[in-house]
């Protein structure tokens, strides 16, 4: 073969190899494994205001831990839950040691974290009397009256308005939600302020004759997703989707009204 045909026909042989290459570079990269999505620390609160069961070790019971399960199962994320004491859990949240939680809104989590578009969940903050006080429509209708709080609850920062001497709030507090329903009927407090599912759970097991509520708040909880955790708009929409398909109530088993 003449060195000029030999020379063309090794540049054709090359353009070849190089044009075949090309789509195999692809496809390699196309079928290369992904890797695993990283797990997922779900932190939530050391006390639950859905319920006043307790869980195998004594510690009070988040129902939606089961929510969690239900949705990573199908989003195809694995995970761990962990409970904190309130301060911790957000300052974990902010440093990027936890990624995920399922919490009311927050001025705290603006920065580090997602949150869903629309809550997964909610529960009421309730003020209980008897039928001879008025309801209580707001927290300044609180100031001046002897109320029961729970110990450990801060309420959505209420805490720090009732326990500013300028209110003239006279508050006692209750170890467990049972022992504060037993000193509203005894007359030790003129209002009880406890969440919806704990006081329907008390209520349901010992009645109250003639014991009346009013609604102080209501509280959603949204998903929460540390920024960055890899891929997270994308992740929380994805979460976002799976929600929206559960029947959350009867996942929570726990009684909303």
């Amino acid at each position: 073969m003449p060195p000029t045909t030999m020379s063309r026909y090794f540049t054709a042989l090359g353009l070849a190899a190089g044009i075949i290459s090309i789509p195999l570079a692809v496809w390699a990269q196309s079928t290369a494994p992904t890797a695993p999505p990283r797990e997922l620390e779900y932190v939530y609160p050391d006390q639950s205001v859905w319920t006043t069961k307790v869980d195998e070790h004594g510690d009070p019971e988040n129902p939606l831990l089961r929510l969690a399960a239900v949705m990573f199962e199908k989003a195809g994320i694995p995970w761990h839950g962990r409970r904190y004491p309130a301060a911790r859990m957000f300052n974990y949240l902010n440093d990027g040691t936890a990624e995920f939680s399922m919490l009311v809104k927050a001025p705290a989590l603006a920065e580090c974290c997602l949150l869903s578009k629309a809550p997964v969940a909610s529960t009421e903050l309730r003020v209980y009397h008897m039928p001879d006080k008025p309801p209580i429509r707001s927290k300044e209708d609180l100031n001046g009256k002897r109320i029961i709080t729970i110990r450990g609850y801060s309420y959505g920062g209420l805490l720090t308005f009732i326990s500013d001497p300028a209110n003239g709030i006279s508050n006692n507090t209750a170890i467990k939600h049972e022992a504060a329903f037993a000193m509203l009927e005894a007359g030790r407090g003129d209002y009880l302020l406890d969440y919806a599912g704990p006081a329907i759970e008390v209520l349901n097991g010992h009645p109250i004759g003639g014991v009346r509520y009013s609604l102080l708040s209501k509280l959603d909880v949204y998903l929460v997703l540390a920024k960055s955790y890899p891929d997270a708009k994308n992740v929380m929409a994805r979460l976002e989707g799976i929600v929206e398909t559960l029947n959350k109530e009867e996942i929570l088993g726990v009684p909303m009204r």
